[in-house]
């Protein structure tokens, strides 16, 4: 006899059981990954074979992990867990996904030789595990942590980018950024790069990666870098114009039409890590007035660090001379950007620090691109978060799962636009909210900015400014 269901409470009184397809698939990528971490401790055999098996494992483990799990739930958000999960919440697990990934980072940047890069191509450990593939692309065992981390990188972001589709199968506007985010760093960050550098073997190395401008890139100035480009025949000529270009021309137009997410949330590779492994960690985000106080401090100081860097590096490569005002440009200029801006703040703090500040620390606080960019965004646009505030049940969805620590929700509850120079354009909170309060648009600039179109105090409610 089938025993009645014990109890009648309105909320699950019980955690949710796992299917055995989620088991199935957790264990293959897991097991994967595990793989990976003995090769890096050179405790198994490393081939071909046992490469593309790790790749494709975690790619196929994760796909039928999500496929289970969210088969037969409602496509979105669900808040269920979330501020109780110990990986979500800054609990231990949460910790320890830091601690490991902030270690993997200060391996990669400092001490590659931790994961097997040996000298004259003598590789070991995961580097050399990944020697095939790197002479699948160039012919050589030229193999560096940089390919590495690549590869492993553009898994990531595909992998995931098909959990988050899953997740957010409802809603049209999510599914075709996260095609467009998982082609972008499939095509443009890994494949083309991998396959030009392969076609240019013996010349000098410039960044092939087309949509990594500068400040983003910020050694793009650098003299050995625009030696390549200048000797690197037609393609580094090509890669020089395009790069000031977009800079100069392609960000500012495009941002003017339609925000600053056309780059930060549709191609840039930072925003699709974010975007797709980041996704678990999005609440995290602070949504305090002193965070968007430093905020505004920190990303355009670092916004004028990498002018003054930049500035300093371009005098001496026309002048010939290593110092200006009697400083070293290397020592006082491009060194400690590189070391304190290009390594410990966007790789081992942006990425490592995902589960305790969120998923967009470096996107939000650091990157001098989305600094350019979002001054763009907030005084000359045509991009708003428009706002149906009659519609708006205060629930607070939108606020919670802003990446970039906005309260959408102050915003939704007055009905005013949401213009703000940090806003990625990445479309969750309009994704989150259960009763269409936000709709991301591109109209025109009139009206655009409307401060406190209602106003709520002890002298009752007034429309400001609206007839």
């Amino acid at each position: 006899m089938k025993s009645p269901e014990p109890s009648l409470s309105l909320s699950e009184p019980h955690p949710q059981g796992v299917h055995a397809a989620q088991k199935g698939g957790f264990a293959l990528a897991v097991l994967a990954v595990v793989y990976l971490l003995l090769a890096w401790a050179h405790l198994v055999p490393v081939n071909a074979a046992l490469l593309a098996a790790s790749l494709l494992g975690i790619v196929a483990g994760v796909i039928i992990y999500s496929l289970a799990l969210y088969r037969n739930v409602p496509a979105g958000i669900k808040n269920n867990g979330v501020f109780t999960s110990s990986l979500t919440n800054r609990g231990l697990w949460g910790w320890v996904a830091g601690i490991v990934l902030t270690a993997f980072y200060v391996a990669l940047y400092w001490f590659p030789e931790t994961l097997g890069l040996g000298k004259d191509g003598n590789n070991t450990g995961l580097i050399a595990l990944f020697d095939p593939l790197k002479r699948f692309f160039s012919g050589s065992n030229s193999t560096s942590q940089w390919f590495v981390y690549g590869t492993l990188y553009t898994v990531a972001i595909l992998a995931l980018g098909i959990k988050f589709m899953l997740k957010y199968r409802h809603n049209r506007y999510q599914l075709i950024r996260t095609s467009v985010v998982i082609a972008s760093q499939l095509f443009l960050a890994y494949l083309i790069p991998e396959i030009l550098e392969g076609l240019t073997t013996g010349q000098a190395y410039f960044a092939k990666d087309i949509k990594n401008i500068w400040p983003l890139n910020y050694y793009f100035f650098h003299d050995w870098h625009l030696n390549a480009m200048l000797e690197g025949g037609a393609l580094g000529r090509l890669f020089l114009v395009a790069g000031i270009a977009l800079f100069l021309i392609g960000a500012p137009v495009i941002t003017y039409f339609a925000g600053k997410r056309w780059y930060c949330s549709w191609v840039c590779g930072c925003g699709g890590l974010a975007e797709t492994a980041g996704d678990p960690f999005r609440q995290l985000s602070s949504k305090k007035v002193s965070a968007w106080k430093f905020e505004r401090w920190m990303i355009h100081g670092v916004l004028a660090l990498v002018v003054i860097m930049t500035a300093a590096t371009l005098y001496g490569y026309f002048s010939g001379k290593s110092e200006i005002f009697g400083l070293s440009i290397y020592t006082y200029f491009q060194q400690p950007y590189a070391f304190f801006i290009g390594a410990a703040f966007s790789g081992v703090i942006g990425v490592g620090f995902y589960p305790v500040l969120g998923s967009r620390v470096w996107c939000r606080f650091g990157c001098p691109l989305a600094g350019y960019m979002g001054i763009i965004q907030r005084f000359k646009s045509r991009f708003r978060i428009t706002t149906n505030g009659g519609q708006c049940i205060s629930c607070g969805n939108c606020s919670t799962y802003c990446e970039m620590g906005i309260d959408v929700r102050a915003y939704a509850q007055k009905g005013q636009n949401i213009v703000r120079a940090s806003c990625v354009g990445c479309g969750i909170c309009a994704a989150v909210c259960p009763r269409g309060v936000l709709k991301l648009e591109n109209g025109p600039e009139e009206g655009r900015i409307n401060d406190n179109p209602i106003s709520i105090g002890n002298d009752g409610i007034k429309l400001n400014g609206l007839s």
